[in-house]
């Protein structure tokens, strides 16, 4: 049983094809939201929609590239034009780059970069207005434990989610007297297609896991309801957090 945490509410997911994205849309549809799904990935952004829908909510997706700053335009005059108002964004799209320093190549720490910090303060600028006049937004940044505590390898991207948590923070403060939270969540090692591919290269050994004291990957269906919380009025006063979800990894 559901308990509508969300009925009346609009939400826009990006990245909402991956792993995490498509957990977290699918439990706000069954938690009453109305939403606004959007990815690059056109076939499988289509396939979420019709399984949103058999859940019984009404949902638009939408093609967003987050680094461009007309998409983001084109994506709120969606929401303003088919919902009228926006009460929770949520910041999910995200790439890797796995090279350290001397091995980045630059277009790539671009890439990323653009991706997941730009694209970040990009969706919370053009949403802002929206939620700022819903009276009661969230918005919900994923940034990673790779924003928290250094890891040797994958520059770009942890230069990129520690931003992210700044970039957090800042907005919170900036927004706490203006009816909008900000929080950020920090995912450990989670068996998604981005991360899965890595583990299977570790073959039997798995560093990562074995560095998780729960000694396991997450599971996507255990990330999304860091997000229903933060979405919802159960996290009333919560703003400026960073909620980790890890199995213990940052814990030690």
């Amino acid at each position: 049983m559901t308990t509508r945490r969300l009925a009346g509410r609009v939400a826009l997911i990006t990245g909402a094809t991956g792993g995490i994205g498509a957990a977290t849309a699918e439990l706000f549809a069954r938690e009453g939201a109305r939403l606004v799904i959007t990815d690059v990935a056109d076939g499988p952004l289509r396939d979420l929609a019709r399984r949103i829908e058999a859940l019984g909510a009404e949902v638009v997706a939408a093609r967003l590239d987050v680094s461009s700053a007309r998409e983001w335009a084109e994506a709120i005059t969606v929401v303003r034009e088919r919902f009228g108002t926006l009460n929770v964004l949520v910041n999910l799209a995200g790439i890797v780059d796995w090279p350290g320093i001397e091995d980045t190549a630059e277009d790539a720490w671009d890439r990323v970069i653009d991706v997941n910090q730009k694209g970040t303060w990009l969706g919370m600028k053009a949403a802002m207005p929206l939620l700022r006049a819903s009276g009661n937004g969230s918005v919900i940044n994923t940034s990673s434990v790779l924003g928290l505590v250094g890891s040797g390898s994958a520059a770009a991207y942890q230069a990129s989610k520690g931003a992210v948590r700044l970039l957090s923070k800042t907005a919170a403060v900036e927004y706490a007297c203006q009816g909008v939270r900000v929080n950020s969540v920090h995912p450990g090692v989670i068996a998604t297609p981005m991360i899965q591919e890595i583990l299977d290269e570790q073959g039997d050994r798995q560093p990562d896991i074995q560095r998780t004291p729960m000694r396991r990957a997450g599971r996507a269906a255990e990330v999304a309801p860091a997000y229903l919380f933060l979405a919802c009025d159960d996290s009333s006063f919560v703003t400026g957090s960073e909620l980790v979800i890890d199995g213990g990894l940052t814990a030690h």
